[in-house]
């Protein structure tokens, strides 16, 4: 996996330790530390916890803090100037929902989308054979019985009610402006095919769980430039005289995302909506859409780090016995003080969720606009346990993917053996059968984390998001590449709105059909690690031991070089020692009289001159 790029930072809390004995010079000064500390950089630029450390060297003996108002000045003024070098650094291009370019007043009444291109300074990049200006087609074959109603939600017929002209790209490009490449192919000229590969999250070594950690804080702290997300239906915008927009980070734009096409349709005035209805999950499209998503969040963090070698993990959830995720080196574990928050220990602690409370939007009638809703929550394992009594087994796993329909009857959430929406959790797990009263698979992770991710619309406030739907991804691969199916396996007419197989994606800019992405993931440039062939699996798990082995051997080196020069020393000095006191000791002076040499009683070799027999004699 390719290294992120030097420059990239990490959001680091300080977590000021208070308790009785800790250091009272940052203790005793919590309030300018606070105000101090901010965004660290990467190894190699600054250490994590600059200010900390500089505070400290400025305390007196007795521990108070004693920084001339001169320094506070400075390091604050230190600090801005870092937070806008990183933000202009760290800024990327997005190409999702709502470009801002097409969020104007002008674009909206001529419904067209069709930004310009910076590579060549035209259109959809149509100068240089990218793309052009075109006709939105939809399909106009029929829906299922869900949904009775037609012009009353902006998500009917994608994305007719917002634009019917935008970029259509030609074979190799993409994006709302065919200024990139389809998923899978990189270059200049988007000709160079490579395959990523999203590996278990239990597999990263320490670095690279750190790295995912820093990826996924700056991405929710970095507002997006290019796009905005819609704070008002198209009605409340005057048809799109007066736009609703609002400014939002890259992390919660996908976290708008979900919300939006997951929520209830409003009808008009407060109270007055639909509820059984969903644009990206009960039917069909759950998966397909769920794999776009992912997509398109792996390439924003690539772009928005510089680190176009990363991949986003995943949690094999099945046989587990609780949130093995949990953990402050990873998503973060429960805080001592509140089951239903994150350990302070963890960055996402001081995450806010927004598009949460859908229960409220319904009742007023409105839409989320994006403010903030208070911390992320999660209280895992204490949920109801009637409706998830476990979380799903290898055993489970295998029958699901086992189930050779990909969808079946009326292809909701009443469908019987029905290999989606058994996954999605609403098929029993070891029957097959629809309108399960125990909930499994997919969504018996969400009722189990019982906290922001329990909620649909709400869900991908929390990272762990990520990696589970990343996991159920798999298991979409899984039976792509067991069933080999058809085109004509993924409905064609009467699936929920949203559902059909030429239906576009809600909301997503540039636009994609669901039957798109019904197709295996080698062929959209990724791959699952757990799939590789057994040499190749054996590789990707020792891969986190020889990082580590990397890292560490050159302290190993330069440990066996200092033993090595310290035996030789200790063997010089002793040698050394040993030659010049030689002489000294007192036997080879010759000294009778020393209280070494003991008194001669008889002689060690017998004179010749004597009576007794010598050996030449004998």
């Amino acid at each position: 996996m390719k290294e992120a790029h030097p420059r990239v930072m990490r959001h680091v809390t300080i977590q000021l330790q208070r308790r009785k004995g800790r250091r009272r010079g940052v203790v005793g000064n919590a309030d300018l530390v606070d105000k101090l500390h901010g965004f660290s950089p990467p190894s190699g630029f600054l250490k994590p916890v600059p200010l900390v450390r500089i505070l400290n060297t400025v305390c007196d003996r007795t521990g108070r803090l004693c920084v001339p108002p001169c320094y506070v000045i400075c390091v604050a003024m230190l600090r801005l100037l870092l937070h806008g070098v990183f933000f202009l650094q760290y800024v990327r291009f997005s190409r999702q929902q709502f470009p801002r370019l097409c969020a104007t007043a002008d674009a909206l009444l001529s419904k067209e989308c069709c930004p310009v291109w910076d590579g060549d300074g035209s259109a959809c990049g149509a100068s240089s054979g990218r793309g052009f200006c075109q006709d939105v087609e939809v399909s106009d074959l029929p829906n299922g019985p869900n949904y009775p109603f037609s012009g009353l939600d902006d998500r009917e017929r994608w994305p007719l009610v917002f634009y019917n002209r935008t970029c259509q790209c030609a074979s190799n490009y993409m994006g709302f402006n065919c200024g990139e490449c389809q998923f899978g192919l990189f270059g200049d000229n988007c000709g160079e095919r490579r395959e990523s590969l999203r590996r278990n999250v239990f597999h990263l070594s320490a670095a690279e769980r750190q790295k995912l950690i820093s990826y996924l804080n700056l991405a929710k702290h970095t507002i997006n430039r290019d796009y905005v997300i819609a704070t008002g239906t198209y009605r409340e915008m005057n048809n799109g005289s007066s736009p609703l927009f609002s400014d939002v980070s890259t992390y919660d734009l996908f976290v708008w995302m979900h919300y939006y096409v997951s929520r209830d349709a409003l009808l008009g005035g407060p109270g007055n909506v639909w509820t059984d209805v969903d644009f990206g999950h009960w039917a069909p499209a759950f998966l397909p859409w769920h794999r776009v998503y992912l997509l398109h969040w792996e390439r924003e963090i690539r772009k928005l780090t510089g680190d176009f070698g990363f991949s986003i993990p995943y949690w094999d959830w099945s046989n587990a016995q609780g949130c093995d995720v949990c953990t402050d080196d990873l998503m973060g574990a429960r805080s001592p003080l509140n089951p239903n928050l994150i350990s302070p220990a963890s960055v996402f602690s001081s995450w806010k969720v927004m598009c949460s409370q859908a229960e409220d939007y319904s009742a007023r009638g409105v839409l989320c606009d994006g403010s903030d809703e208070g911390p992320l929550r999660r209280n895992p394992g204490n949920h109801n346990r009637n409706l998830v009594p476990r979380l799903p087994t290898a055993e489970e796993v295998e029958f699901t993917v086992s189930l050779p329909n990909y969808d079946t009857g009326t292809m909701d959430r009443s469908a019987n053996l029905s290999f989606r929406n058994t996954l999605e959790g609403f098929g029993n797990s070891q029957t097959g059968l629809g309108s399960s009263a125990v909930i499994g698979m997919h969504a018996s992770l969400h009722i189990f984390m019982n906290g922001s991710m329990s909620s649909v619309q709400g869900s991908a406030n929390d990272p762990i998001f990520l990696l589970h739907h990343a996991y159920v991804d798999s298991i979409y691969e899984q039976w792509m590449r067991r069933h080999a199916p058809e085109e004509t396996h993924y409905p064609e007419s009467n699936a929920p709105i949203g559902h059909n197989r030429q239906y576009h994606m809600v909301p997503f800019l540039p636009l994609h059909r669901n039957i798109e992405y019904f197709v295996s993931s080698k062929d959209l440039g990724y791959e699952y690690s757990y799939m590789l062939n057994s040499d190749q699996r054996i590789a990707e798990v020792l891969s986190p031991y020889l990082a580590l082995m990397m890292e560490v051997w050159p302290w190993l080196l330069g440990a066996l070089v200092l033993g090595a020069l310290v035996a030789i020393t200790v063997a010089t000095i002793t040698v050394t020692t040993t030659r010049a006191c030689w002489g000294q000791w007192p036997w080879q002076r010759g000294k009778k009289n020393s209280a070494y040499h003991l008194p001669e009683r008889k002689p060690l070799i017998i004179s010749s001159d004597s009576d007794t027999h010598n050996y030449n004699s004998v």
